[in-house]
Protein backbone atom coordinates (compact mmCIF):
# COMPACT_ATOMS: atom_id res chain seq x y z
CA UNK A 1 0.00 0.00 0.00
CA UNK A 2 1.03 3.62 -0.53
CA UNK A 3 2.73 5.21 2.46
CA UNK A 4 0.31 7.75 3.93
CA UNK A 5 0.22 9.25 7.40
CA UNK A 6 -1.30 12.16 9.28
CA UNK A 7 1.35 14.94 9.34
CA UNK A 8 0.02 16.11 12.72
CA UNK A 9 1.51 12.97 14.27
CA UNK A 10 4.70 12.23 12.31
CA UNK A 11 6.44 10.27 15.08
CA UNK A 12 5.70 7.49 17.56
CA UNK A 13 6.42 9.98 20.34
CA UNK A 14 3.62 12.21 18.99
CA UNK A 15 1.31 9.19 19.05
CA UNK A 16 2.36 8.34 22.61
CA UNK A 17 1.54 11.86 23.81
CA UNK A 18 -1.80 11.86 21.98
CA UNK A 19 -2.70 8.43 23.39
CA UNK A 20 -1.88 9.61 26.90
CA UNK A 21 -4.36 12.49 26.48
CA UNK A 22 -7.04 10.23 24.96
CA UNK A 23 -7.21 7.14 27.17
CA UNK A 24 -7.62 6.76 30.96
CA UNK A 25 -4.48 6.92 33.04
CA UNK A 26 -4.76 3.32 34.25
CA UNK A 27 -4.91 2.08 30.64
CA UNK A 28 -1.91 4.18 29.64
CA UNK A 29 0.08 2.97 32.65
CA UNK A 30 -0.73 -0.63 31.73
CA UNK A 31 0.60 -0.05 28.21
CA UNK A 32 3.67 2.04 28.97
CA UNK A 33 4.84 0.69 32.33
CA UNK A 34 7.51 -1.82 33.25
CA UNK A 35 8.63 -3.94 36.17
CA UNK A 36 9.89 -2.60 39.48
CA UNK A 37 11.83 0.66 38.93
CA UNK A 38 11.50 0.36 35.12
CA UNK A 39 15.28 0.31 34.64
CA UNK A 40 15.15 -2.29 31.88
CA UNK A 41 12.20 -0.58 30.23
CA UNK A 42 14.34 2.53 29.71
CA UNK A 43 17.54 0.59 29.02
CA UNK A 44 15.94 -1.34 26.15
CA UNK A 45 15.44 1.73 23.98
CA UNK A 46 18.43 3.70 25.27
CA UNK A 47 20.89 0.94 24.40
CA UNK A 48 19.38 0.39 20.95
CA UNK A 49 20.01 4.08 20.29
CA UNK A 50 23.66 3.76 21.24
CA UNK A 51 24.11 1.74 18.03
CA UNK A 52 25.63 3.82 15.23
CA UNK A 53 25.40 3.20 11.49
CA UNK A 54 27.95 4.37 8.91
CA UNK A 55 26.71 5.95 5.64
CA UNK A 56 28.63 5.28 2.42
CA UNK A 57 27.81 8.18 0.11
CA UNK A 58 30.13 7.74 -2.84
CA UNK A 59 28.44 4.76 -4.40
CA UNK A 60 26.08 3.81 -7.22
CA UNK A 61 22.99 3.55 -5.02
CA UNK A 62 19.81 3.32 -7.11
CA UNK A 63 16.99 2.06 -4.89
CA UNK A 64 16.01 0.73 -1.45
CA UNK A 65 14.18 -2.53 -0.81
CA UNK A 66 12.50 -3.35 2.50
CA UNK A 67 11.01 -6.67 1.43
CA UNK A 68 12.03 -9.51 3.74
CA UNK A 69 11.48 -13.25 3.44
CA UNK A 70 10.58 -14.94 6.70
CA UNK A 71 9.47 -18.58 7.01
CA UNK A 72 8.69 -18.80 3.31
CA UNK A 73 6.60 -15.60 3.06
CA UNK A 74 7.91 -12.35 1.60
CA UNK A 75 6.78 -9.45 3.78
CA UNK A 76 6.80 -5.85 2.56
CA UNK A 77 8.80 -4.63 5.58
CA UNK A 78 11.14 -6.21 8.15
CA UNK A 79 8.88 -5.53 11.11
CA UNK A 80 5.64 -6.89 12.54
CA UNK A 81 3.14 -6.33 15.33
CA UNK A 82 4.07 -8.05 18.59
CA UNK A 83 1.50 -9.75 20.85
CA UNK A 84 -0.02 -7.55 23.55
CA UNK A 85 -2.44 -8.72 26.21
CA UNK A 86 -5.90 -7.19 26.62
CA UNK A 87 -5.44 -4.75 23.74
CA UNK A 88 -9.10 -3.72 23.89
CA UNK A 89 -8.37 -1.95 27.18
CA UNK A 90 -6.34 0.62 25.27
CA UNK A 91 -8.92 1.09 22.50
CA UNK A 92 -11.98 -0.96 21.55
CA UNK A 93 -11.32 -3.46 18.75
CA UNK A 94 -7.58 -2.69 18.88
CA UNK A 95 -6.46 -6.22 17.83
CA UNK A 96 -8.92 -6.24 14.93
CA UNK A 97 -7.71 -2.79 13.82
CA UNK A 98 -4.07 -3.85 13.94
CA UNK A 99 -4.66 -7.23 12.32
CA UNK A 100 -6.40 -5.52 9.38
CA UNK A 101 -3.59 -2.98 9.03
CA UNK A 102 -0.98 -5.77 9.13
CA UNK A 103 -2.84 -7.68 6.42
CA UNK A 104 -3.25 -4.60 4.22
CA UNK A 105 0.44 -3.71 4.50
CA UNK A 106 1.66 -7.33 4.32
CA UNK A 107 3.45 -7.52 7.67
CA UNK A 108 2.96 -10.19 10.37
CA UNK A 109 0.55 -9.78 13.28
CA UNK A 110 0.92 -11.96 16.39
CA UNK A 111 -2.23 -12.62 18.44
CA UNK A 112 -1.80 -13.16 22.19
CA UNK A 113 -3.66 -15.86 24.10
CA UNK A 114 -4.83 -13.20 26.56
CA UNK A 115 -5.96 -10.45 24.23
CA UNK A 116 -9.42 -9.23 23.32
CA UNK A 117 -10.06 -10.83 19.91
CA UNK A 118 -10.50 -14.50 19.13
CA UNK A 119 -8.23 -16.65 16.99
CA UNK A 120 -11.06 -17.19 14.53
CA UNK A 121 -11.89 -13.49 14.15
CA UNK A 122 -8.29 -12.48 13.51
CA UNK A 123 -7.78 -15.39 11.13
CA UNK A 124 -10.74 -14.22 9.08
CA UNK A 125 -9.39 -10.64 8.99
CA UNK A 126 -5.92 -11.76 7.89
CA UNK A 127 -7.01 -14.66 5.65
CA UNK A 128 -5.07 -17.09 7.81
CA UNK A 129 -1.81 -15.15 7.97
CA UNK A 130 -1.82 -14.18 11.67
CA UNK A 131 0.62 -15.84 14.02
CA UNK A 132 -0.54 -17.10 17.42
CA UNK A 133 1.32 -16.74 20.72
CA UNK A 134 0.60 -19.46 23.24
CA UNK A 135 0.66 -18.95 26.99
CA UNK A 136 1.23 -22.53 28.07
CA UNK A 137 -1.84 -23.94 29.88
CA UNK A 138 -1.66 -26.23 32.89
CA UNK A 139 -4.06 -28.77 31.37
CA UNK A 140 -3.05 -30.78 28.30
CA UNK A 141 -6.61 -30.72 27.01
CA UNK A 142 -6.69 -26.92 26.89
CA UNK A 143 -3.25 -26.80 25.28
CA UNK A 144 -4.33 -29.22 22.58
CA UNK A 145 -7.56 -27.37 21.88
CA UNK A 146 -5.78 -24.02 21.52
CA UNK A 147 -3.29 -25.63 19.15
CA UNK A 148 -6.13 -27.19 17.18
CA UNK A 149 -7.91 -23.86 16.86
CA UNK A 150 -4.72 -22.16 15.70
CA UNK A 151 -4.16 -24.90 13.11
CA UNK A 152 -7.77 -24.73 11.94
CA UNK A 153 -7.34 -20.96 11.59
CA UNK A 154 -4.32 -21.63 9.33
CA UNK A 155 -1.90 -19.74 11.57
CA UNK A 156 1.48 -20.29 9.89
CA UNK A 157 3.54 -19.74 13.04
CA UNK A 158 3.02 -20.74 16.67
CA UNK A 159 4.96 -18.60 19.15
CA UNK A 160 5.51 -20.10 22.60
CA UNK A 161 6.20 -17.73 25.46
CA UNK A 162 9.10 -18.49 27.79
CA UNK A 163 9.64 -15.33 29.83
CA UNK A 164 6.62 -15.35 32.18
CA UNK A 165 7.42 -18.08 34.72
CA UNK A 166 5.89 -15.64 37.20
CA UNK A 167 3.98 -12.40 36.75
CA UNK A 168 6.13 -9.28 36.83
CA UNK A 169 5.94 -6.94 39.81
CA UNK A 170 4.53 -3.79 38.22
CA UNK A 171 3.77 -1.14 40.80
CA UNK A 172 1.63 1.04 38.55
CA UNK A 173 -0.72 -1.83 37.73
CA UNK A 174 -1.02 -2.82 41.39
CA UNK A 175 -1.78 0.78 42.34
CA UNK A 176 -4.35 1.09 39.54
CA UNK A 177 -6.08 -2.18 40.42
CA UNK A 178 -5.04 -3.92 37.20
CA UNK A 179 -3.53 -6.91 38.93
CA UNK A 180 -5.49 -10.16 38.99
CA UNK A 181 -8.25 -9.90 39.98
CA UNK A 182 -8.72 -6.34 38.61
CA UNK A 183 -10.76 -3.83 40.56
CA UNK A 184 -12.47 -0.58 39.65
CA UNK A 185 -11.53 2.19 42.08
CA UNK A 186 -13.00 5.66 42.48
CA UNK A 187 -9.75 7.00 41.01
CA UNK A 188 -10.18 4.85 37.89
CA UNK A 189 -13.81 5.92 37.51
CA UNK A 190 -12.74 9.56 37.59
CA UNK A 191 -10.16 8.85 34.90
CA UNK A 192 -12.82 7.23 32.70
CA UNK A 193 -15.12 10.23 33.12
CA UNK A 194 -12.24 12.43 32.04
CA UNK A 195 -11.91 10.52 28.75
CA UNK A 196 -15.48 10.64 27.37
CA UNK A 197 -14.60 9.52 23.83
CA UNK A 198 -12.83 6.40 25.12
CA UNK A 199 -15.72 5.78 27.52
CA UNK A 200 -18.34 6.11 24.77
CA UNK A 201 -16.46 3.82 22.39
CA UNK A 202 -15.98 1.25 25.14
CA UNK A 203 -19.66 1.44 26.02
CA UNK A 204 -20.62 0.93 22.37
CA UNK A 205 -18.32 -2.07 21.85
CA UNK A 206 -18.49 -3.55 25.34
CA UNK A 207 -15.85 -3.98 28.01
CA UNK A 208 -12.76 -5.88 26.81
CA UNK A 209 -12.58 -9.56 27.67
CA UNK A 210 -10.30 -12.54 27.03
CA UNK A 211 -11.93 -13.55 23.73
CA UNK A 212 -9.48 -16.35 22.92
CA UNK A 213 -10.29 -17.99 26.25
CA UNK A 214 -14.03 -17.29 26.26
CA UNK A 215 -15.01 -20.91 25.40
CA UNK A 216 -13.19 -22.14 28.50
CA UNK A 217 -14.23 -19.54 31.10
CA UNK A 218 -17.30 -20.59 33.12
CA UNK A 219 -20.25 -18.23 32.73
CA UNK A 220 -21.14 -15.74 35.43
CA UNK A 221 -17.67 -15.38 36.97
CA UNK A 222 -17.05 -12.20 38.93
CA UNK A 223 -13.66 -10.49 38.75
CA UNK A 224 -12.32 -12.29 41.80
CA UNK A 225 -13.13 -15.73 40.44
CA UNK A 226 -11.84 -14.77 36.98
CA UNK A 227 -8.49 -13.96 38.58
CA UNK A 228 -8.43 -17.31 40.34
CA UNK A 229 -9.36 -19.05 37.08
CA UNK A 230 -6.50 -17.40 35.18
CA UNK A 231 -3.97 -18.24 37.90
CA UNK A 232 -5.13 -21.84 37.93
CA UNK A 233 -5.34 -22.25 34.15
CA UNK A 234 -1.91 -21.04 33.02
CA UNK A 235 1.60 -22.08 33.93
CA UNK A 236 4.13 -19.81 32.26
CA UNK A 237 7.11 -21.98 33.11
CA UNK A 238 8.37 -23.94 30.10
CA UNK A 239 10.70 -26.94 30.11
CA UNK A 240 12.16 -29.13 27.39
CA UNK A 241 9.47 -31.79 27.70
CA UNK A 242 6.69 -29.25 27.13
CA UNK A 243 8.49 -27.85 24.10
CA UNK A 244 9.08 -31.34 22.66
CA UNK A 245 5.35 -32.06 22.86
CA UNK A 246 4.54 -28.78 21.11
CA UNK A 247 7.13 -29.50 18.42
CA UNK A 248 5.54 -32.92 17.80
CA UNK A 249 2.00 -31.58 17.70
CA UNK A 250 2.51 -28.36 15.73
CA UNK A 251 3.10 -28.89 12.02
CA UNK A 252 3.84 -25.25 11.16
CA UNK A 253 6.74 -23.05 12.14
CA UNK A 254 7.49 -22.98 15.87
CA UNK A 255 9.15 -19.99 17.55
CA UNK A 256 10.35 -19.47 21.13
CA UNK A 257 9.78 -15.94 22.46
CA UNK A 258 11.53 -14.39 25.45
CA UNK A 259 15.04 -15.68 24.77
CA UNK A 260 18.03 -13.88 26.26
CA UNK A 261 20.62 -16.56 27.01
CA UNK A 262 22.93 -18.81 25.02
CA UNK A 263 21.60 -21.82 26.94
CA UNK A 264 18.00 -21.23 25.86
CA UNK A 265 19.07 -20.56 22.27
CA UNK A 266 21.01 -23.82 22.12
CA UNK A 267 18.03 -25.71 23.53
CA UNK A 268 15.76 -24.14 20.90
CA UNK A 269 18.14 -25.29 18.17
CA UNK A 270 18.48 -28.78 19.63
CA UNK A 271 14.70 -29.17 19.97
CA UNK A 272 14.15 -28.32 16.31
CA UNK A 273 12.50 -24.92 16.65
CA UNK A 274 12.41 -22.68 13.61
CA UNK A 275 13.19 -19.38 15.29
CA UNK A 276 13.60 -17.37 18.46
CA UNK A 277 12.43 -13.91 19.43
CA UNK A 278 15.02 -12.24 21.63
CA UNK A 279 12.90 -10.35 24.14
CA UNK A 280 12.59 -9.33 27.77
CA UNK A 281 8.83 -8.80 27.57
CA UNK A 282 9.27 -5.08 26.99
CA UNK A 283 10.96 -4.63 30.36
CA UNK A 284 7.83 -5.86 32.13
CA UNK A 285 9.25 -8.97 33.81
CA UNK A 286 12.90 -8.83 34.94
CA UNK A 287 14.11 -5.34 35.72
CA UNK A 288 17.60 -6.60 36.56
CA UNK A 289 18.12 -8.41 33.25
CA UNK A 290 20.05 -7.39 30.12
CA UNK A 291 18.57 -5.12 27.48
CA UNK A 292 17.13 -6.81 24.42
CA UNK A 293 19.76 -5.37 22.07
CA UNK A 294 22.63 -6.52 24.29
CA UNK A 295 21.27 -10.07 24.30
CA UNK A 296 20.66 -9.94 20.54
CA UNK A 297 24.19 -8.87 19.67
CA UNK A 298 25.63 -11.75 21.64
CA UNK A 299 23.24 -14.39 20.27
CA UNK A 300 23.36 -13.21 16.65
CA UNK A 301 27.15 -13.35 16.63
CA UNK A 302 27.07 -17.03 17.66
CA UNK A 303 23.88 -18.57 16.27
CA UNK A 304 22.73 -16.52 13.25
CA UNK A 305 23.47 -19.31 10.79
CA UNK A 306 21.72 -21.96 12.90
CA UNK A 307 18.27 -20.48 13.59
CA UNK A 308 16.14 -17.49 12.60
CA UNK A 309 16.70 -14.73 15.15
CA UNK A 310 14.10 -12.00 15.68
CA UNK A 311 13.79 -9.33 18.37
CA UNK A 312 11.25 -7.22 20.20
CA UNK A 313 11.41 -4.98 23.32
CA UNK A 314 12.59 -1.39 23.12
CA UNK A 315 12.17 -0.90 19.37
CA UNK A 316 10.04 2.20 18.76
CA UNK A 317 10.96 3.83 15.41
CA UNK A 318 12.27 3.26 11.93
CA UNK A 319 15.87 4.07 12.94
CA UNK A 320 15.49 1.61 15.85
CA UNK A 321 14.45 -1.09 13.36
CA UNK A 322 17.51 -0.33 11.22
CA UNK A 323 19.84 -0.46 14.22
CA UNK A 324 18.38 -3.79 15.35
CA UNK A 325 18.69 -5.38 11.91
CA UNK A 326 22.25 -4.10 11.64
CA UNK A 327 23.04 -5.87 14.92
CA UNK A 328 22.04 -9.21 13.44
CA UNK A 329 18.27 -9.61 13.78
CA UNK A 330 16.52 -11.25 10.83
CA UNK A 331 13.26 -9.50 11.72
CA UNK A 332 11.80 -7.16 14.33
CA UNK A 333 8.53 -6.79 16.24
CA UNK A 334 6.98 -3.89 18.13
CA UNK A 335 4.07 -3.73 20.55
CA UNK A 336 3.89 -0.34 22.24
CA UNK A 337 4.45 1.72 19.06
CA UNK A 338 1.37 0.21 17.43
CA UNK A 339 -0.72 0.45 20.59
CA UNK A 340 0.17 4.14 20.92
CA UNK A 341 -1.04 4.54 17.34
CA UNK A 342 -4.40 2.93 18.04
CA UNK A 343 -4.75 4.73 21.37
CA UNK A 344 -4.13 8.03 19.59
CA UNK A 345 -6.02 7.58 16.32
CA UNK A 346 -8.41 4.65 16.82
CA UNK A 347 -9.28 2.87 13.56
CA UNK A 348 -6.67 4.87 11.62
CA UNK A 349 -3.90 4.13 14.09
CA UNK A 350 -2.65 0.87 12.60
CA UNK A 351 -2.25 2.15 9.04
CA UNK A 352 -0.74 5.40 10.29
CA UNK A 353 1.88 3.71 12.48
CA UNK A 354 2.95 1.27 9.78
CA UNK A 355 3.23 4.16 7.31
CA UNK A 356 5.49 6.31 9.46
CA UNK A 357 7.70 3.36 10.39
CA UNK A 358 8.12 2.42 6.74
CA UNK A 359 8.87 6.02 5.76
CA UNK A 360 11.39 6.41 8.57
CA UNK A 361 13.12 3.14 7.69
CA UNK A 362 13.18 4.04 4.00
CA UNK A 363 14.85 7.36 4.83
CA UNK A 364 17.53 5.62 6.91
CA UNK A 365 18.27 3.17 4.09
CA UNK A 366 18.47 5.97 1.53
CA UNK A 367 20.68 8.09 3.79
CA UNK A 368 23.05 5.17 4.37
CA UNK A 369 23.01 4.39 0.63
CA UNK A 370 21.97 0.89 1.61
CA UNK A 371 20.01 -0.90 -1.09
CA UNK A 372 18.46 -3.63 1.07
CA UNK A 373 17.72 -4.31 4.72
CA UNK A 374 19.87 -7.45 4.31
CA UNK A 375 22.91 -5.18 3.89
CA UNK A 376 22.39 -3.13 7.08
CA UNK A 377 25.01 -5.15 9.02
CA UNK A 378 27.58 -3.79 6.54
CA UNK A 379 26.89 -0.32 7.96
CA UNK A 380 27.31 -1.21 11.61
CA UNK A 381 30.07 0.76 13.30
Amino acid sequence: MEIQYNPRYPSVEDLRKKAKRRIPGFAFDYLSGGANEEVNLRKNTDEIREVELMPRYITTHTHTDMKTELFGHVYDAPFGIAPVGLQGLIWPKAPEILAKAAFDYNIPFILSTVTSASIETVSEITEGRAWFQLYHPVEDELRDDLIRRAADAQCPVLVILSDVPTFGYRSKEIKNGLSMPPRMTLRNIRQILGRPHWALQTLMHGAPSFEVLKPYIPRGMNMHHLGLFMDKTFDGRLDEDKIKILRDKWKGKLVLKGVASEEDTEKAIRLGLDGIIVSNHGGRQLDAGPSSIKALRNLASKYKDQITIMMDSGIRTGPDIARTLACGADFTFMGRSFMYGVGALGEKGGNHTISILKRQLQQVLEQLCCGSVDHLPDHLM
